[in-house]
C-alpha cells in the first residue's frame, strides 16, 4: 500500500503521483491541505522520513515568517504550525513499506518502493 500526501496544484506532487501510477499498485491519495494531518501523524511522518521538522516545513512560504517561525524554532512549534497550516508541509510525501520519502525530485520515491 502506498499513500501520498498530495497537493493537486503542485507540479512536483502531480509528477510524483504520475510516477506512482506508472509503478502500479494501490495508491491512497490524501489531499493533505483539505484533510490536514495531526501533530501525531506529522511526528510519525518525520520518523518514517528520518528527518527533523525544519527539513519538511516550507520555509519559503510567507506564512512561515508571518507566524514568527525561524530555523531556530523548536520542533514542537514547527509541528504544531504544520498541523494548523498544512500549506507549510513540504510536498509531496509518499509512504510505503513503513518508510517515507519527499517527492523532490519525484524520483526520490523509488528508494522506498
Amino acid at each position: 500500500m502506498i499513500t501520498i500526501w498530495h497537493h493537486p496544484r503542485c507540479s512536483k506532487s502531480r509528477q510524483t503521483l504520475a510516477l506512482l501510477e506508472e509503478h502500479g499498485g494501490e495508491i491512497t491519495i490524501r489531499k493533505y491541505q483539505e484533510d490536514a494531518p495531526s501533530t501525531h501523524e506529522i511526528r510519525a511522518a518525520l520518523t518514517a522520513l528520518d528527518l527533523d521538522a525544519i527539513d519538511v516545513i516550507r520555509t519559503g512560504e510567507a506564512l512561515f515568517k508571518t507566524l514568527g517561525l525561524s530555523r531556530q524554532s523548536e520542533s514542537a512549534t514547527l509541528i504544531a504550525a504544520m498541523a494548523d497550516n498544512p500549506v507549510l508541509i513540504e510536498r509531496p510525501i509518499v509512504f510505503a513499506t513503513g518508510r517515507a520519502a519527499i517527492g523532490r525530485p519525484p524520483e526520490n520515491v523509488f528508494k522506498i518502493l
